[in-house]
């Protein structure tokens, strides 16, 4: 049966892309739509705000429609001499750049066989289709990674309806501050206090994936501190069947205190995800951010800004994508609040 209305639904991306070319190569294209709405009696004025444009720019096409016909929509011949490199050469940068390797000016002169031009308005052209920016670096990943996904998967579908799910991290926080230049006034140089010498905190952080309840501890790296929030995690939720909480495989959630304590507390259950993926681990993005003491709010029932959400995205089946929040919220597991 056919739906009633159907509206166009696409990725932000495709629409800027279109957009794009209606100012572009399809300018044209959209001067005639101009013309044929007008045909329509939709006044410019209205016709603009369909087209995202000036309703000058409206009249002033139909007006030379209107003298010119068809032949009055084409680009009337710009004064000046035209572009030094011609038209292909940003095309042809721009293939050059899609190989890799590190490219700068001078040897995207060289390979582009030396043009006329000069190195000026070479970086002119070059603007147009790059910026200048560092790689991206990448984890080489789990060659186990869909199996593991799926592991975990099968191990949350099987959680009675009260259980807590909970994602966990941790990060570093170095009290001695990184400083960087910047523009200062000339008369006086900021003075930044410093505790002497430099002191590292480990911040554990644990978050309940359906709520944003968490608890968090300061403390080392190393396996007491994170057997210690373990025991904060149970003593927040008291009457739970079963606590999952969701980690990486760093070394200290493999220690054998770990395992100790884990075998004592049968109510809780350690799941290890995907080697090298930290890509599946939005928390793994604030480094740039950090946990700033500042921004942790003292009260449990908070969600924080910059808090490790690690909304654990496991692709089931290859075509569809699973949401961990979405189930546990369809599912209706128990909320709570972890005591910080």
């Amino acid at each position: 049966m056919r739906p009633v209305s159907v509206f166009a639904n696409g990725p932000d991306s495709e629409v800027e892309r279109l957009r794009a070319q209606l100012r572009g190569p399809w300018r044209q294209a959209a001067r005639a739509v101009m013309v044929l709405l007008s045909l329509h009696e939709l006044p410019p004025a209205q016709i603009a705000v369909l087209l995202e444009c000036h309703p000058g720019t409206v009249r002033r096409w139909i007006g030379r429609f209107s003298a010119g016909g068809l032949a009055g929509l084409a680009d009337r011949p710009r004064p000046g001499r035209p572009r030094l490199g011609g038209p292909r050469l940003a095309r042809r940068i721009a293939v050059l750049l899609a190989r890799p390797g590190p490219w700068t000016l001078p040897r995207i002169r060289r390979h582009l066989g030396r043009p006329a031009i000069s190195m000026r308005t070479l970086y002119r052209r070059v603007r147009l289709v790059a910026i200048w920016r560092r790689p991206k670096l990448i984890a080489r990943g789990d060659p186990d990674h869909d199996h593991v996904g799926a592991q975990i998967t099968a191990r949350l579908l099987e959680l009675p309806r009260r259980a807590v799910v909970l994602a966990e991290d941790e990060t570093h926080l170095n009290l001695l501050p990184h400083v960087r230049a910047s523009w200062t006034l000339r008369t006086a140089r900021p003075l930044v206090p410093t505790p002497g010498t430099n002191r590292q905190v480990t911040v554990f952080g644990a978050i309940e994936v359906t709520t944003g309840a968490w608890a968090y501890r300061l403390g080392k790296r190393c396996a007491a501190d994170f057997i210690a929030l373990l025991d904060q995690v149970l003593r927040a939720f008291p009457a739970a069947p079963v606590i999952v909480m969701i980690c990486d495989n760093d070394s200290i959630h493999h220690a054998r205190k770990v395992t100790a304590y884990l075998e004592k507390h049968p109510r809780l259950e350690l799941l290890y995800g995907a080697r090298y993926s930290p890509h599946d681990n939005p928390a793994e993005r604030f480094g740039a951010s950090r946990w700033c003491l500042t921004h942790m709010p003292m009260s449990g029932s908070c969600t924080p800004v910059y808090l490790c959400i690690w909304l654990y995205v496991i692709n089931v089946d290859g075509a569809r994508q699973f949401s961990l929040l979405s189930f546990l919220s369809g599912r209706g597991c128990r909320l709570g609040a972890c005591a910080n």
